[in-house]
């Protein structure tokens, strides 16, 4: 398992693609390709963008299909940052 406290890299509010592409690159895919489950812990995040979002998460669902979700998990999000995740996720599956 790879907890991966978001607040130590984004602060309260997560907006960086760049910060996001970074995390996906070196922590989600290298975790998930070990065949490791991803906790992405948002405690302390407030909001985020839905590019950060698409950033963090659509190419892992792109090249790994839709079910990689079963083992990328969401912890301690705002309203706010679920609305977000809901959001990518429901446009990755269209």
């Amino acid at each position: 398992m790879k907890e991966i406290k978001m607040f130590s890299l984004v602060g309260n509010f997560a907006g960086n693609k760049d910060v996001a592409r970074d995390i996906r690159m070196k922590d989600v895919m290298p975790a998930l390709d070990g065949g490791e489950d991803v906790f992405l812990d948002f405690a302390g995040v407030e909001s985020a963008t839905q590019s950060f979002m698409h950033a963090l998460i659509s190419d892992v669902i792109r090249k790994k299909g839709i079910d990689i979700l079963d083992r990328v998990y969401f912890k301690n999000c705002s309203e706010t940052v679920k609305g977000i995740v809901n959001i990518v996720v429901d446009y990755m599956q269209a």
